[in-house]
């Protein structure tokens, strides 16, 4: 039966859920349920079975395609790849979170849990500052950059401008490396350096630099490669 409504009520993947927990139903149900309908004689199931098969059986491949690669799925149109892009898009917001105002962070672990979930998926290197009080509490994060990583690209003053606007005490530095390693580059450290002898000049100590990875991460100072 391709009509999810000819299903017999037990077996139908929104009416599970209402009786149901969402964590106990499959992906498929659940992406079947953000699709809302089926199309082509194909129920919701089969095509999010579609859509998923497209991309391996992976959510995470699934939330870092392109509109276009959703649409090439038969039976996925524009409203629908939006809806999915949507989706996804908000259980990764739901991840972050946590990430709040006030955080302190203690260790190069509570930067990898606080901007792993953000940075995990992303195609291009993306550079960020936490901004830190007196007492390593978190004041504000901030995105600086986006792509590859040099210091070039990196100006000391889109580093410190913030740090000074709220009165930080000092700061810590991150960045992704999309190929999931996150051992450091020649360029990570050129940058590093720079960071670092400009907080001195200012007052504002760099506290550490975290390379994030896929399921790891490399602190620079715990490396013995930064001076604060």
């Amino acid at each position: 039966m391709s009509n999810i409504r000819e299903w017999p009520f037990s077996d139908r993947p929104r009416e599970r859920l209402e009786v149901l927990h969402a964590a106990v139903l499959p992906v498929r149900e659940l992406l079947a349920i953000v699709l809302g309908s089926g199309s082509a004689g194909r129920s919701a199931v089969d095509l999010a079975t579609d859509l998923l098969a497209r991309f391996g059986g992976s959510l995470r491949r699934l939330g870092m395609a392109e509109p276009a690669e959703l649409r090439a799925v038969s039976g996925i149109g524009p409203a629908r790849a939006a809806t999915v892009a949507a989706a996804l898009e908000l259980g990764r917001r739901l991840a972050t979170e946590p990430a709040r105002r006030g955080d302190r962070i203690r260790g190069p672990g509570d930067v990898f849990q606080r901007l792993g979930p953000v940075l995990r998926d992303r195609r291009q290197e993306e550079f960020w500052v936490l901004y830190l009080d007196s007492q390593n509490r978190v004041l504000s994060d901030r995105r600086i950059t986006v792509g590859l990583l040099n210091s070039s690209l990196v100006h000391p003053r889109e580093v410190f401008a913030p740090a000074i606007a709220s009165s930080a005490a000092s700061l810590i530095l991150a960045h992704n490396h999309p190929s999931g390693d996150p051992d450091p580059s020649p360029e990570d450290l050129d940058v590093t350096v720079q960071m670092v002898e400009s907080g001195r000049l200012l007052g504002i100590p760099v506290r550490d630099h975290i390379v994030l990875g896929d399921t790891s991460f490399v602190s620079l100072l715990e490396k013995g490669l930064l001076q604060p």
